[in-house]
């Protein structure tokens, strides 16, 4: 998904954002924010937000010290997920259609993310989790989800953002853990999910963890590691959560299913659905590459 003139303000906000994060200095925040807006004059409209995210929080790293500005904010989402999880998830998943309910929830946690947003509240994420629970789903469904991944016999977890992975831990638990392996990014951007955030959800206690080597938030495969993009390409399912991984990846060549809360209209009119819908789109491989 290429970049467009709406994906400007939010680039913008979320330079100013991140730069009030790593330091108080008003004066690095001129700077840092002057920069960004010299760069993105000179943006190629063929890349992808989250390429242009990255080259933006580059240039944060390069002014200040701050290597994961998003911190405080990751572990508090991690913390009210838990809640949250503890709240819905178990008594959710005792009954049948435990798939469906589960998908459900995760799909919902995408709402945790502070590249899209400015800020999201707790009583957002918890309305968005009890919302979920019998919202209608745009797309291919829940049923030819779990059509795949019963299907696939290797499936790679592509995760999104802090907190949201404790419910991607919950959806885990509805496959079989074998076939799973997931993918953290493999440096801090944004709020998107590194190592840290995987093993304070407690995944790396139930199915292999890798990180992809890139800094993008999102899955640029250029960006990403020889290792990682062999483990891409050689999987049967790439189960892709959030707007971030669907921007860099809605393009690409394989079979992806994509899991996401669309939240602006640009993702929206690309997915083909509403602003705010629970998604699920299935890109299959197809001959010519």
């Amino acid at each position: 998904m290429k970049s467009c003139l709406e994906c400007i303000p939010c680039f913008v906000r979320q330079t100013l954002d991140a730069a009030r994060m790593a330091t108080d200095n008003e004066e690095l925040h001129e700077r840092i924010l002057k920069h960004v807006l010299s760069d993105l004059q000179e943006i190629d409209w063929a890349q992808s937000p989250p390429e242009v995210a990255a080259r933006i929080h580059r240039i944060i790293r390069e002014h200040t010290d701050a290597v994961d500005p998003y911190r405080d904010i990751k572990d508090h989402s991690t913390r009210k997920a838990e809640e949250l999880c503890a709240k819905w998830g178990g008594a959710s998943l005792r009954n049948g259609d435990s798939f469906d309910k589960a998908a459900r929830l995760a799909i919902a946690g995408n709402i945790i993310d502070f590249g899209a947003k400015r800020s999201v509240s707790d009583d957002e994420i918890e309305a968005a989790i009890t919302d979920s629970l019998d919202a209608p789903i745009a797309g291919d469904g829940i049923a030819a989800l779990q059509a795949e991944v019963e299907a696939a016999d290797s499936i790679l977890y592509l995760a999104d953002n802090a907190g949201e992975t404790v419910f991607d831990r919950l959806f885990i638990g509805q496959m079989p853990r074998e076939k799973v392996t997931y993918v953290v990014k493999g440096v801090p951007c944004v709020n998107d999910a590194t190592l840290e955030d995987a093993q304070q959800a407690g995944l790396t206690e139930i199915v292999e963890v890798i990180d992809n080597g890139s800094d993008a938030p999102g899955t640029v495969l250029p960006t990403c590691s020889k290792e990682f993009v062999d483990r891409f390409y050689g999987s049967d399912l790439v189960i892709s959560k959030g707007q971030g991984n669907y921007e860099s990846l809605s393009h690409v060549n394989h079979n992806i299913a994509f899991l996401l809360k669309a939240k602006c209209a640009p993702v929206a009119e690309d997915a083909g659905c509403e602003v705010g819908s629970l998604v699920i789109r299935i890109r299959k491989t197809t001959n010519s590459k």
